[in-house]
């Protein structure tokens, strides 16, 4: 096992930077503390859809795995040309994703994220999602970042619209739908 932190704080970051896995110094705001830093928010919504009670077992198996490999790949990103998410990754969340979607009816209208606090929770986790690929992105125009991550990142955030669609029927039987016009009475 690697150093174990003893003292949380170091005052190296008083200055508006930060230390990269490598070493190496970067302002806090750069493209890739930022897409670490979401990847890391992301692992924490997770966290939080996870701690809501009564939860399937089948999708807290799989986000349990989702969530060691965020940590995975915060390490990867944390440190410039280190590789850890490889396309097994990738073909396990569209597996997860085939798997739950093909029990869940076709969707005919759009959903509003919502539907009881575990799927709202996933929504919330989905929309975090995709802004850590958004910010992954910015990164790889700047600097070399796997392809896989990025790919990754996208299977994810479509997991977690079926999870919210599968946890929703959980929770209260069926989405809650969009409608478009409002005016016409219900």
């Amino acid at each position: 096992m690697g150093n174990r932190l003893s003292k949380i704080y170091t005052r190296t970051g008083d200055d508006g930077t930060t230390g990269l896995g490598d070493g190496t110094r970067v302002p806090k705001d750069s493209a890739r503390v930022e897409a670490y830093g979401t990847v890391d928010e992301l692992n924490s919504a997770v966290g939080v859809l996870l701690a809501v009670p009564g939860i399937p077992e089948s999708v807290v198996t799989c986000l349990t795995e989702v969530q060691h490999e965020l940590f995975d790949m915060g390490g990867e990103l944390c440190i410039p040309g280190h590789y850890v998410i490889k396309e097994a990754h990738v073909t396990r969340l569209e597996d997860a994703l085939d798997g739950f979607n093909d029990a869940l009816p076709p969707l005919k209208e759009f959903i509003l994220p919502g539907g009881g606090p575990a799927a709202a929770a996933c929504h919330l986790a989905r929309t975090i999602a995709r802004r850590a690929e958004r910010r992954t992105w910015t990164l790889a125009r700047e600097e070399a970042v796997s392809p896989e991550v990025l790919k990754y990142l996208n299977r994810l955030s479509d997991l977690l619209f079926v999870l919210a669609r599968v946890l929703a029927r959980h929770e209260r039987g069926a989405e809650v739908l969009w409608h478009h016009d409002r005016s016409k009475p219900a």
